[in-house]
């Protein structure tokens, strides 16, 4: 355990300078928020090609082969897992009675719900929250940093991308799965399982804007802002 634990902390360690260096880059790019455009425009370029040829195919036969309710089961359970980080962000944004209702979300869940597949937490009132490590970092004080878009994972800041980096270090209890090819079937499976919950987007933000980088780099900003700040940013029914 204790080798374990070594590793995520050089890991952590080599994520924390990220915060530093956010606001050191400066290119000719016209939006301040963007200093990396050049490079970020090519990696969602890179994404969009790996979408179209690779993982929007793998996305459908995934929804193709699984029932659906075998498929929403697979993102209750990965969903509920996800809910221990939010309890812990809870705790550290100080939002104390958010934290029972999610750690009874997460119990109830675990249970009856078995391990999550079935959502029975939302049925009694107990609603899902977004809390994660780059909005505890906002609500801080920490500045997101330059806006940066990942390979395979797409939009992000710098103090996002620590954020993502600490969660799933330290709090995503796959990454505690010892052995290598089940951690890596279940971190696989994640991604797919995310990807196909998502396809449906993906054809939206086609149709709906002429320049889809910026579109997309507005959305997620404000998004995260409105996050950080618990504002209200979009009807109910909107993913």
């Amino acid at each position: 355990m204790f080798p374990r634990f070594q590793e995520k902390a050089i890991v952590l360690l080599c994520l924390l300078p990220l915060l530093f260096l956010g606001g050191c880059a400066t290119t000719g790019s016209a939006d301040p928020r963007d200093p990396l455009e050049g490079v970020n425009r090519s990696m969602f370029s890179f994404n969009q090609f790996m979408d179209r040829n690779l993982f929007d195919p793998i996305g459908k036969v995934y929804k193709e082969i699984l029932p659906t309710p075998i498929n929403r089961g697979i993102s209750n359970m990965f969903s509920n897992a996800n809910d221990i980080a939010v309890i812990a962000n809870d705790i550290l944004q100080f939002k104390l009675g958010q934290a029972v209702s999610d750690l009874a979300r997460l119990v109830f869940n675990s249970t009856i719900g078995i391990l999550g597949f079935f959502d029975v937490s939302s049925r009694m009132g107990l609603p899902k929250h977004d809390e994660d490590f780059g909005q505890t970092l906002g609500r801080w004080g920490v500045m997101p940093g330059a806006f940066l878009v990942a390979p395979f994972f797409g939009p992000t800041t710098v103090r996002d991308a620590v954020g993502f980096g600490v969660e799933t270090q330290f709090l995503n209890p796959v990454s505690y799965v010892h052995t290598d090819g089940y951690r890596a079937g279940l971190l696989s499976l994640n991604y797919v399982d995310y990807k196909a919950d998502r396809l449906r987007a993906a054809v939206l933000l086609e149709e709906a804007a002429l320049d889809e980088y910026a579109f997309l780099k507005n959305a997620y900003l404000d998004r995260r802002e409105n996050l950080v700040h618990d504002r209200d940013f979009s009807p109910p029914d909107e993913e």
